[in-house]
């Protein structure tokens, strides 16, 4: 499962327990600025990378009282704990909130539940330095919309479900894996199908002829990525097609071709792995604090 950016959130809302949040970071470390930790009960939720970081801060949420003041806490390179250090040798400035307030939380989860963008205020105390993260920024979870054939098709949707990544696949060869309809030559999914921002797209064809239809669609969705597969002829031909259906230069820059962070490859596994590495990358600019 890759998707625990929302981990720590998701937890705090649904078990309880307190919350931190790495709100600044001096020098380097392996989480980005807004990386949160939950511990409901001995259960923690969320990872900011460090085994022994994640001890620290289960030992010192447990010391505060639940419904007291925050903690804002430096960890790492000029912190008070001197017996704590961190490998990376940078300094962390982490809030950490033993009540956060349940109704924030319950509303930045219904919104991302909601496929929306959300943020959760953090409580920082008063006279924290103007440069500490005061605001946690969140978008929904990756979604991915797949049409295709073959072991091209399998591989990438059974690669993406491992990952914890919500696919939906449109088969020509076969009923939709999870729709209700078979995908026909010149068709496009049904309504209920709605590609959002944080959606991509990824057309895995050698026939294609089928592409046309689906390509037209999908530009006409914020789908933040869309990918199609084949050679430099079907790439040409492609375009000229989309152009003859009246699909200006602008429009036809949004489709990715070739697919895939790998050059070449022949293999399935391969490719599904080049064009999600690909997919995610893209997703990962997304985020507000990337």
């Amino acid at each position: 499962m890759i998707h625990t950016d929302h981990a720590a959130l998701r937890a705090a809302h649904a078990a309880g327990g307190g919350l931190c949040t790495v709100v600044g970071i001096d020098g380097s470390f392996s989480r980005r600025v807004g990386a949160q930790m939950t511990l409901a009960g001995e259960a923690i939720a969320g990872s900011l990378a460090d085994v022994c970081l994640e001890r620290q801060l289960a030992n010192d949420l447990t010391g505060l009282v639940p419904g007291g003041d925050v903690l804002l806490q430096r960890y790492g390179r000029g912190s008070p704990i001197i017996d704590f250090r961190l490998p990376c040798g940078g300094g962390l400035d982490i809030l950490l909130d033993p009540a956060p307030d349940r109704a924030a939380l319950a509303r930045t989860v219904a919104a991302l539940d909601a496929r929306q963008p959300a943020s959760l205020p953090l409580a920082l105390p008063e006279g924290a330095p103007a440069h500490l993260l005061r605001e946690r920024p969140y978008i929904p979870p990756l979604s991915l919309i797949l049409f295709g054939e073959g072991a091209e098709l399998d591989a990438t949707a059974a690669l993406a479900r491992t990952m914890g990544i919500a696919t939906t696949v449109f088969s020509k060869d076969q009923a939709a894996y999870e729709g209700p309809e078979l995908l026909r030559l010149g068709g496009v999914p049904p309504e209920t199908v709605r590609p959002d921002p944080w959606t991509a797209i990824l057309l895995l064809f050698h026939d294609h002829e089928w592409e046309r239809a689906l390509l037209g669609w999908a530009l006409d969705t914020p789908a933040f990525y869309i990918g199609a597969q084949g050679g430099l002829r079907a790439r040409q031909a492609r375009l000229e097609d989309l152009a003859r259906d009246g699909l200006g230069p602008d429009r036809l820059a949004r489709i990715t071709s070739p697919v895939g962070l790998i050059p070449r490859t022949r293999e399935p596994g391969v490719l599904a792995l080049s064009a999600l590495a690909e997919i995610m990358g893209a997703y990962e600019a997304l985020h507000p604090l990337a």
